[in-house]
């Protein structure tokens, strides 16, 4: 039972493998008004569908961006701090050196 599918009971729903439609002969060609093409349209729903997708990993890069930026901010005003901790270590050390230096020449 080899029977073609109907316009009712196609033999596939996938439009691709559907045989294409060919014009009527008993009708002139152009005789019809042409559809209105919605390519443009589904195009630009396309891209926003795909743009929606993309929003969330570039929310992602931006955060990512935001968070390494913030942390090396962190570390600079984590050598700041350092750097000043030591320079006032050192500071005290030459104090007492000095004061140990006039000790010993007070002797």
């Amino acid at each position: 039972m080899n029977i073609a599918g109907t316009i009712d009971r196609p033999l596939t729903h996938d439009p691709k493998k559907q045989a294409p439609m060919k014009p009527s002969t008993s009708e002139p060609a152009g005789s019809a008004t042409e559809d209105v093409t919605t390519t443009g349209a589904n195009d630009s729903r396309q891209n926003r569908t795909r743009e929606m997708q993309l929003i969330p990993e570039a929310l992602a890069r931006a955060h990512m961006h935001d968070r390494l930026h913030e942390a090396e901010r962190e570390r600079r005003a984590m050598r700041v701090a350092t750097a000043r901790r030591m320079q006032r270590r050192a500071e005290r050390a030459s104090l007492r050196a000095r004061r140990a230096l006039a000790m010993a020449v007070m002797q």
